[in-house]
């Protein structure tokens, strides 16, 4: 086809090579990362607790910060509000269950790296590590999966064997804890 016709096959030829210089370049979009900028949001906390950083809380201190930064929003107590219950609820039985705390989550240090990433709403990662281990402390007490007393950090959290921890279908049993 081209041969019958140069002037077909060179402007296709231009086109092409002027097509795969522009997309040969870089788009310039953004700027480098540095690595102490990537560190700052490295902070995935594993079910076997692999990344949970320094810092205990206590349920007693978890119920002063809870009331102050969490109520508004999931009521007194954690029992209902405007945004999701932390507390109580039924076994999760099929999809449409609601899936608080107890009933669901598989591994206390979800809840941990949960609270850490996203918590209070209007300002995601604005609370210290010793008031995330603090509220979640407070939420597993007021769910009865640990006591009043008992101080939640890196070596406790993790130990915490929540109720709907078998619940759920593993992907890659070699890793689970």
């Amino acid at each position: 086809m081209f041969t019958r016709n140069p002037a077909g096959l060179a402007a296709l030829l231009t086109f092409v090579l002027s097509a795969a210089m522009v997309f040969a370049q870089a788009p310039n979009l953004g700027k480098p990362v540095s690595p102490a900028e990537i560190a700052a949001w490295d902070i995935n906390v594993l079910p076997d607790g692999s990344g949970l950083p320094p810092g205990s809380g206590t349920p007693a201190d978890g119920a002063r910060i809870y009331t102050a930064k969490c109520s508004a929003c999931h009521g007194p107590e954690g029992k209902g509000g405007p945004s999701a219950r932390l507390v109580g609820g039924e076994p999760v039985k099929n999809m449409s269950s609601e899936k608080t705390i107890a009933g669901f989550w598989p591994y206390s240090t979800t809840l941990f790296d949960y609270i850490r990433r996203a918590m209070p709403w209007q300002q995601p990662r604005s609370l210290t590590n010793e008031e995330v281990y603090a509220l979640t402390a407070y939420i597993l007490s007021q769910n009865q999966l640990i006591g009043e007393r008992d101080a939640m950090n890196a070596q406790t959290l993790p130990k915490v064997r929540m109720p709907n921890r078998d619940g759920f279908i593993v992907r890659f049993p070699d890793r689970t804890p």
